[in-house]
């Protein structure tokens, strides 16, 4: 039982943290869906219709993001996009793994330093799965070859 506990814990700790990597490309939607199903929620709508509403616009946020990305014929309009997705995956890297070094360690130092770390870790994961979701931009189209 006392080497179950431990392996417990640790099997516990990385499947939240596949969560976290897993969820961050969806913060953007995520907290969209949210404010506007508490919005929703709040006016009148109930709780039913909170939750659809804020699933709907959530749902909505990820699809215009992508439809946006796979369409939009400029790099630095492109890169606007994808950091308007990145940028809450890594404020919420940053929250989970500075919770869980305040949990870990003593420090303040190495508190900060992990959640960095982590920040970095989560907002590199966000691009590369946010990017690789959205359709390849169009190449060589219109362009004539004799």
């Amino acid at each position: 039982m006392i080497v179950l506990g431990p392996l417990l814990v640790i099997v516990g700790i990385g499947f939240f943290c596949w969560l976290l990597f897993t969820l961050a490309v969806f913060a953007l939607p995520f907290f969209v869906g949210l404010t506007v199903g508490l919005w929703a929620l709040h006016s009148g709508a109930g709780a039913l219709g909170g939750i659809l509403v804020g699933l709907v616009a959530g749902g909505a946020t990820f699809g215009v993001g992508q439809f946006a990305l796979g369409f939009v014929p400029w790099t630095w309009l492109r890169m606007l996009i994808i950091l308007l997705f990145v940028a809450p995956a890594t404020v919420a890297g940053y929250s989970a793994t500075h919770g869980l070094a305040q949990m870990a360690m003593p420090s303040a130092t190495w508190q900060m330093i992990f959640s960095v770390i982590g920040a970095i870790a989560v907002s590199v994961t966000a691009f590369v799965r946010f990017t690789g979701i959205a359709a390849p931009a169009p190449t060589g189209q219109g362009m004539v070859r004799s």
